[in-house]
C-alpha cells in the first residue's frame, strides 16, 4: 500500500498567496482544516509600526502602502499571466475546511491544533506565533518567507534584494517557525528570475510558485522523520515596507520596480 499524505493544517490569512498555497498542497498532502485569522487591524499596524519605527518612517510606509494599491491594479495583467503560466490556481479557500479565528494567538486556535492532531502546521501570512501555540502539539511549524534568510527577514525580501544589487540573493526559503522574526531553521531555499515586465506585487507570484515544491519535500521530509536544517543565506537583518520616497528613490536610481 502507498505511504499514507503527511496530515497537515493550514494557519493563514485569506489572502492570494494563501489560497494559492493551498491549492498547490491540496493533491500532495491530507489538509485537515485551514485556519484563517482576521487581518491584524490598520490602527494596532500603525500603532506598532510608530513604536519601532518613529512617525516620520511609518508616515513614508503609509504613503507607500496608499499608492501601491494603485500601481497593484495596473499589475493585476501580468499577475493573471503568471499564474497561467505557473499554472498556479487562486480560487477560493474551501468553505468545509476553513475556520475563522480572531486572532492565530487565541485559546481557539490551540484547542483546534489539539483536536486535529496534524504531523505539521504550515504558516502562510500570519502575525507571529506565541510560544504558547507553537507548543500546543508536537508537530513542526514550517512557514514561506518571500525572502531569503537570514539575510532578508521581514517583508518584501524580493523587493530589498534587488534594491540591495544582490540578484543572485532574490528567492524565497521555506522555514521552521520560532518566536522571532523569521529567525528559524532554514529548511529550502530557491531563487527567482524575473524581467522589465515585472515588479513590486508580481515579485511574490514568482516566489511563491517556486515555494510550492520546496514545501512538498519540506512536508515529506516531515513524514519521513528527516529533517535537515541549512545554512540560509548570511548576514542576518531584519526589513520593513520601504517609504514612498524610498520607493521612488530606487526606482529611478536603480530601475528597481
Amino acid at each position: 500500500m502507498p505511504d499514507e499524505k503527511t496530515r497537515i493544517v493550514l494557519l493563514c490569512t485569506d489572502s492570494p498567496s494563501s489560497r494559492i498555497m493551498y491549492h498547490g498542497l491540496s493533491s500532495h498532502v491530507d489538509i485537515a482544516a485551514v485556519i484563517i485569522e482576521n487581518p491584524v487591524s490598520l490602527m494596532h499596524f500603525v500603532r506598532r509600526r510608530i513604536k519601532k519605527l518613529g512617525l516620520m518612517a511609518t508616515a513614508g510606509q503609509l504613503l507607500f502602502i496608499a499608492c501601491n494599491k494603485l500601481m497593484a491594479r495596473f499589475s493585476a495583467r501580468r499577475i493573471a499571466e503568471l499564474i497561467s503560466v505557473y499554472e498556479l490556481n487562486d480560487a477560493p479557500l474551501p468553505e468545509n475546511l476553513s475556520i475563522r479565528v480572531r486572532t492565530v494567538n487565541g485559546s481557539e486556535t490551540i484547542g483546534l491544533l489539539r483536536e486535529f492532531k496534524p504531523d505539521a502546521v504550515v504558516i502562510n501570512g500570519t502575525r507571529l506565533l506565541s510560544k504558547e501555540v507553537l507548543d500546543a502539539v508536537e508537530a513542526p511549524f514550517i512557514n514561506t518567507h518571500m525572502g531569503m534568510t537570514p539575510r532578508y527577514r521581514g517583508v518584501h525580501g524580493g523587493y530589498w534584494a534587488l534594491a540591495n544589487k544582490d540578484r543572485e540573493n532574490c528567492g524565497v526559503t521555506v522555514h521552521l517557525v520560532d518566536t522571532g522574526i523569521d529567525t528559524g531553521g532554514v529548511l529550502y531555499q530557491d531563487t527567482i528570475e524575473i524581467d522589465d515586465n515585472d515588479n513590486f506585487n508580481t515579485y511574490p507570484i514568482h516566489q511563491i510558485a517556486k515555494a510550492i515544491p520546496l514545501m512538498k519535500t519540506a512536508l515529506d521530509d516531515v513524514r519521513a522523520h528527516s529533517i535537515r536544517i541549512a545554512p540560509g543565506v548570511s548576514p542576518s537583518r531584519l526589513w520593513h515596507h520601504p517609504t514612498l520616497f524610498g520607493y521612488i528613490r530606487n526606482r529611478i536610481l536603480l530601475a528597481v520596480k
